[in-house]
């Protein structure tokens, strides 16, 4: 069961996809045929209803051209090793760069 925050949530991502249907003057029962759901089903994504597939969302997206915008959601966790060596990398460029200009 969801709570209210994540009904919230559902409804204005189901807000903003209608809205962004509308700005490119989609009919409803077009983008839903693309999308390969029943127009009863976009409806219902539009409304924000929790039992539509996460893949449906994501051809949805597709399809608006906002598919990169999914991989921010859970970004990778950065290793303190791997942001070490980075700079360490950086540190060391300078350092060549410096010399080489004296």
């Amino acid at each position: 069961m969801l709570n209210v925050t994540e009904k919230n949530a559902l409804k204005k991502l189901g807000r903003r996809l209608k809205d962004t249907r509308l700005e490119r003057n989609d009919p409803q029962k077009e983008f839903a045929c693309r999308i390969g759901v029943s127009t009863p089903t976009l409806y219902k994504m539009e409304q924000g209803n929790p039992s539509i597939s996460i893949g449906v969302w994501v051809k949805a997206l597709s399809i608006l051209g906002k598919l990169e915008e999914i991989d921010g959601l859970i970004s990778p966790a950065e290793s303190l090793f791997e942001r070490y060596e980075v700079q360490k990398k950086i540190k060391k460029r300078r350092r060549t760069t410096r010399r080489s200009h004296d």
